[in-house]
């Protein structure tokens, strides 16, 4: 089977860490830790084509934080 085959067959996770940074992982395995789903699965390229969709600002976001806070200037 080839690897374009065996990607439309397997079923995948989208994913977020903490910094609400997106990912896929396989649905039959144990996600890794700091990890959580989502809720949309399906093949890989479906899972990639809503990450596309979703993941608009790439910066982390304790970046994107940061920024803002700096944008504000100094308080007090």
């Amino acid at each position: 089977m080839r690897d374009d085959e065996t990607d439309a067959a397997q079923r995948f996770e989208v994913v977020i860490n903490h910094e609400e940074q997106y990912s896929i992982w396989p649905a039959d395995r144990e996600l890794p830790a700091g990890w959580r789903k989502t809720g949309k699965n399906g093949t890989k390229q479906e899972c990639l084509a809503h990450i596309d969709e979703v993941w608009t600002d790439m910066r982390p976001l304790s970046l994107r934080l940061a920024m803002t806070k700096a944008a504000e200037g100094p308080t007090g």
